[in-house]
């Protein structure tokens, strides 16, 4: 068996030597070797080519996200992120995923983590997983929506007077794809929009945030009891499922820290489930970018009781096409889109 190689990248000689210790473990993996900051990363991803990169946010010489945007114009591979929770932590693992790396892993107590062996299974998981996808270089644009839309979406569907929504899973690679999707909806969307993102505590509100600046809708994390507006997007804060209940013909957010749903909490389907609950409503639902099957089972509920149009990211786009092909063995997808289409094709089915 081919082992999968990784280059470890941290300016900590003890969090780059518990980390290749933890890697080294699993038979799977061989660690090539390890680098100080973003610029020694380079040099020895261009002679070693290693199959996956773990890498720090924060060094000296040459930072994570510098180091990210280089690497994926010149070399593209799957990048790990390796943060802190803490806020400007959580808010440069957003940018180092905007630049291009694919998934990240939270330190357990800051940048010198003693205690790293709380994420190890997490790490081994997503190093593995990682070595699977295949990756086109980065181009940094400008983020901002411009207006436009393809052809084949101009001409809107009409629909009933029921109130709107719009429902959004996603996992793995997710925070970019999620920056492709909602700076693309108009500020005067007729509808509110619920996104369930898999990420632990502690990023939610900097993917919020970074998502608020980028975007003509507002984007917030979602709050216990919260009334849903239009023309706003809610995130499932990290570690809380969020569910949508129906009182005096309008819609409101819960959030709870009910036992994880098939491994996931916040999930998606805990999300569509308590959605298609609501019959009054009629929902579009979206299934981005993910590992595993999260969102297939409550497209059925969706399916099953209640108007709803349901949207699968098209492989070819996709980081990983685990949530999306599970959602369209379900045979309840209505239209696959790339997701550079999946803004204005979410407008079309309102």
């Amino acid at each position: 068996m081919k082992r999968i190689t990784v280059l470890v990248v941290d300016d900590s000689a003890f969090m780059r030597k518990l980390i290749k210790e933890f890697l080294s473990e699993d038979p799977r993996i061989d660690v090539l070797d390890t680098a100080r900051n973003g610029q020694e990363a380079i040099e020895k991803i261009l002679k070693l080519k290693p199959a996956v990169v773990t890498m720090d946010v924060e060094m000296p010489v040459l930072n994570g996200i510098e180091a990210v945007k280089k690497i994926m114009s010149v070399h593209p591979l799957p990048i790990i992120m390796l943060s802190s929770t803490t806020k400007e932590g959580a808010e440069n693992t957003i940018l180092a995923m905007e630049a291009g790396a694919i998934d990240f892993v939270a330190k357990p107590s800051g940048a010198i983590s003693l205690d790293l062996h709380k994420v190890k299974t997490t790490l081994v998981e997503k190093v593995i997983t990682s070595s699977k996808v295949k990756l086109k270089p980065v181009i940094h644009t400008s983020l901002k929506p411009n207006g436009s839309k393809p052809k084949q979406y101009i001409e809107k569907e009409e629909k009933d007077s029921l109130s709107k929504l719009v429902l959004i899973g996603t996992s793995t690679g997710g925070p970019r794809a999620l920056q492709k999707v909602i700076p693309g909806l108009p500020g005067d969307i007729d509808a509110p929009i619920i996104v369930v993102q898999h990420m632990p505590p502690g990023f939610t509100q900097s993917l919020a945030n970074r998502l608020d600046t980028l975007s003509e809708v507002k984007v917030k994390e979602a709050e216990q009891n919260e009334r849903l507006k239009k023309g706003t997007v809610y995130i499932a804060p990290g570690g809380y499922h969020i569910r949508l209940v129906e009182k005096w013909g309008q819609a409101f957010l819960t959030i709870d820290q009910e036992p994880p749903v098939g491994g996931h909490r916040p999930s998606v389907n805990v999300l569509f489930e308590s959605a298609a609950k609501l019959e009054n409503f009629y929902k579009v639902a979206v299934i981005m970018t993910g590992m595993g099957s999260d969102g297939a089972l409550g497209i059925l509920a969706l399916k099953n009781s209640s108007q709803t149009k349901v949207i699968a990211e098209a492989e070819e786009s996709c980081i990983v096409y685990g949530m999306p092909k599970a959602a369209v063995l379900t045979k309840k997808v209505d239209e696959v889109v790339q997701l550079g289409s999946i803004a204005s094709a979410i407008q079309y089915k309102l």
